[in-house]
């Protein structure tokens, strides 16, 4: 609710709790989990979700339990769109929205540049306007990315973002371009920046919606000839900064509710993460694959990859593995500071690589059973 002065009430007052929670880029892979957990940790909170696709977002929200389905509404939405395009009384129903957590955007690095223009930076100016119309906001978390860095190497601070950086993808040009927006934004709105670096599946299940970055790898590995060792792009010495979406949903809510945290980026990383060679060994060894002893080369590498049953998976993805070989360490100073104490901390990849694993397994089976399904003659037997 608006003061009597016409303000917003200070972050930090009794007030600061969620009521009512605005969550776009739903029904998105971390969006679904922030609803659930959020559901769970605030029995009274009341949640709107921002989707375009309303036939997926219902199918999701109907998998809740009743009682949780009945305090999550859905409104359809484009965040590309002046005011997300919503209508006036749709506008009218968020004027109570106490948090804003601006997940909406384009993932894939392929993307056309026009739509990672529209999505990952038109999409935050719109729900930046949309938000200034929330008379009773607390907080506006804003889904940045450790990618904003470029190419940058060496230690990256969470306050830093333009040093005159190059970007290897438009990707990463955009999402820069959108976590500006937000920082300017901080002079009249609270808002947090969040940057997730390489966000796998649960820690708990090893669920993920997407094979791609470090699970190209594990395709690769999973699907390849026993008795070929497969190279590992890169002399694998750099840090391989991967968190679990659990990790995540967890740090971002306890951000979010912080007074503290207003004002402020945080790199939501492991702090003490592997070498993408250490990764690889793990993955290999969970697959029963052997791993090379040493850079096996760029030609050999091409030409093992060039196999039947790898080269389909790889013709496209290997630029991506590539570029997981940069030395980058994320400082993640401020995270650490306010979560010290919460018993919320980034699990060992070590820990949890086996349920990656699993997961990965289990869905090679599961398409491999499909196209044979869709092959065999429907006539037989």
């Amino acid at each position: 609710m608006v003061e009597g002065n016409g303000k917003r009430p200070k972050p930090g007052t009794r007030a600061d709790k969620p009521g009512h929670v605005l969550i776009t880029g739903y029904p998105g892979f971390i969006a679904r989990r922030l609803v659930r957990r959020l559901l769970t940790q605030a029995p009274r909170v009341r949640i709107t979700v921002l989707a375009e696709d309303r036939a997926r977002a219902e199918a999701d929200v109907a998998l809740l339990p009743v009682e949780r389905q009945r305090r999550v509404r859905i409104t359809t939405g484009d965040v590309t769109r002046m005011d997300c395009g919503l209508a006036g009384l749709e506008i009218d129903a968020l004027a109570d929205v106490t948090h804003v957590f601006h997940l909406a955007g384009v993932q894939r690095l392929d993307a056309p540049r026009e739509l990672l223009e529209a999505v990952n930076v038109g999409g935050v100016r719109n729900t930046l306007g949309l938000a200034r119309e929330m008379g009773a906001l607390r907080r506006f978390i804003h889904f940045s990315s450790c990618l904003v860095s470029g190419d940058r190497e060496g230690v990256i601070t969470e306050d830093e973002l333009d040093v005159g950086q190059r970007f290897h993808t438009h990707y990463e040009e955009t999402k820069h371009k959108g976590e500006r927006l937000a920082r300017a934004a901080m002079k009249d709105l609270p808002i947090t920046i969040v940057r997730p670096s390489i966000v796998v599946g649960s820690s708990e299940t090893g669920e993920i919606d997407r094979f791609d970055g470090v699970y190209q790898m594990a395709i690769l590995v999973v699907t390849s000839p026993i008795s070929v060792p497969l190279p590992l792009p890169g002399p694998g010495t750099a840090p391989l900064n991967l968190v679990p979406v659990d990790f995540v949903t967890k740090a971002v809510l306890r951000l979010a509710f912080d007074p503290r945290a207003v004002g402020q980026t945080f790199h939501i990383v492991d702090p003490s993460p592997l070498s993408a060679r250490h990764v690889y060994e793990l993955i290999a060894r969970r697959a029963g694959k052997r791993v090379p002893k040493s850079d096996l080369g760029s030609s050999l590498a091409a030409r093992l990859l060039r196999l039947p049953g790898i080269d389909r998976l790889s013709r496209r993805r290997l630029p991506e593995l590539s570029a997981l070989d940069r030395f980058v360490v994320f400082n993640c100073a401020n995270t650490l500071s306010l979560l010290d104490g919460t018993g919320i901390a980034c699990p060992r990849f070590d820990t949890y690589v086996d349920k990656l694993m699993g997961f990965v397994s289990e869905s090679l089976k599961h398409d491999r059973a499909q196209r044979s399904a869709a092959a065999a003659d429907p006539l037989d037997g």
